[in-house]
C-alpha cells in the first residue's frame, strides 16, 4: 500500500502523448484508465491503488468513472475516493476525473436516465463519494427517449456554472442528437467538448453513424470505451477460454456464445498482423482506433498494473498504419 508518504516519479510525463480534446483546451492522454471493471467492493483496495499509481507514474492523467460502476453501483467512485485521500490528492491539479449519470442507481422515478433532478442529485452523490469538490467532465450517459434534450443538457450546463464539473459530456450519443446536443449546450455558453462511444476494430457501429464526421464538425473529442471488445482483442483467447478471463469468471457483458469458431480465426490472424508490426494485438487495437486523430483517447480497463504498462508502450509512438495493413485489418473483421 502507497500512502501517504508516496510521491510520484519525476519521469512520470516522458513517455505519453497528450491530444487536444475537441476544440477545447483540454488534453487527454493518448491512453485513459476506465474503472469500469476491477474497481468493485469485492477488489483489493492495494491492487486497486497499484493500478491507479501505476497508470498515473506512466503518464496517465485521466481517470474515467460513472455513478453505476462496481458492483453494486457506486463502489467504483467510493473506492477511488479513499486512493484520492490517501494518495493521489496532492496531485489532483494534474489529474482529468470524469464521472457519468444516465443508467439506474436508486429505485424509482428519479434515479435513471436524464431528468435535471437525477443529473442533479447523481452528481452530488458521486462528488460526495469521491471526496472530491469537483470534476473535470460530467457526463450524460446515454441518450433519453422520454426528456427533453433540452433539460437533460440544462443540466450538465448547470452542473458547470455551479463549478461542480469544468467540462460538459456525452456518452452512447448518436451523430443526429449529438449535434442537437451541442448546439443547446452552445446556447448556453456551457464547454462541451467529449462524447464516450464504443469502438474497436470489431466494432464499426460509429462509421456508419458518421459520428467521427459529426464530432469533427461539433468540435469536440472522441473517446473510446472497450476499445478491445470486451477483450477479445487479447491474446487471453487464442488457445481458448482461460480460467480467469471474462467470459469464465463474469460472463455478464461477454459470452462463452461470443467465441465462435469465426471469431478466434479473426483474433489469430489479427494477431499475426500484429506480430509483423512488432505489437501485441491489444497494442496494435489500441493504435488503429488513434491511427487518424479522430480519437483524443482509448480507455483502458486493467486487472494487472503490467497491462497498463504494455498498452502505453506500444501505443504511443509508434509507427502508423500502412495502406496494406488497414486494408487487411477491414477484411479480416469484416
Amino acid at each position: 500500500m502507497a500512502g501517504e508518504n508516496w510521491t510520484a516519479a519525476d519521469t512520470r510525463y516522458n513517455n505519453m502523448k497528450y491530444i487536444r480534446c475537441g476544440n477545447s483546451g483540454l488534453k487527454l492522454p493518448a491512453v485513459s484508465l476506465g474503472l469500469w471493471h476491477n474497481f468493485s467492493s469485492a477488489a483489493s483496495f492495494d491492487s486497486m491503488e497499484e493500478l491507479c499509481i501505476t497508470a498515473f507514474e506512466n503518464g496517465i492523467t485521466h481517470f474515467d468513472l460513472a455513478n453505476n460502476y462496481g458492483p453494486p453501483p457506486g463502489s467504483a467512485e467510493e473506492n477511488f475516493g479513499r486512493i484520492i485521500s490517501s494518495t493521489l490528492k496532492p496531485y489532483r491539479d494534474e489529474l482529468v476525473i470524469s464521472t457519468k449519470a444516465g443508467y439506474t442507481m436508486w429505485p424509482g422515478p428519479y434515479g435513471d436516465w436524464g431528468s435535471r433532478k437525477y443529473l442533479t442529485a447523481s452528481l452530488d452523490q458521486s462528488l460526495k463519494r469521491m471526496k472530491l469538490d469537483y470534476v473535470d467532465i460530467f457526463y450524460h450517459h446515454r441518450m433519453d427517449p422520454e426528456t427533453p434534450l433540452e433539460e437533460t443538457m440544462g443540466a450538465l450546463a448547470q452542473a458547470v456554472k455551479a463549478g461542480k464539473a469544468l467540462y460538459a459530456g456525452i456518452s452512447n450519443y448518436d451523430s443526429r442528437t449529438m449535434v442537437k446536443a451541442a448546439e443547446i449546450l452552445s446556447s448556453l455558453d456551457c464547454p462541451f467538448i467529449i462524447n464516450q462511444v464504443r469502438y474497436s476494430i470489431f466494432d464499426r457501429r460509429i462509421e456508419r453513424d458518421g459520428l467521427k464526421e459529426t464530432a469533427a464538425k461539433t468540435g469536440a473529442g472522441l473517446i473510446a470505451f472497450s476499445p478491445l471488445a470486451q477483450g477479445l482483442l487479447s491474446n487471453k483467447y487464442l488457445h481458448g477460454i482461460p480460467g480467469d478471463s471474462r467470459i469464465a469468471v463474469s460472463g455478464q457483458f461477454l459470452h462463452e456464445s461470443d467465441l465462435t469458431d469465426e471469431r478466434i480465426s479473426q483474433i489469430k490472424r489479427l494477431n499475426a498482423l500484429a506480430e509483423k508490426r512488432g505489437q501485441t494485438l491489444p497494442q496494435m487495437a489500441l493504435s488503429w482506433i488513434l491511427r487518424d486523430g479522430a480519437f483524443t483517447s482509448v480507455l483502458v480497463g486493467a486487472s494487472k498494473p503490467s497491462q497498463i504498462v504494455e498498452n502505453i508502450s506500444g501505443v504511443v509512438n509508434v509507427r502508423d498504419f500502412t495502406r496494406e495493413e488497414l486494408s487487411e485489418i477491414d477484411s479480416i473483421s469484416s
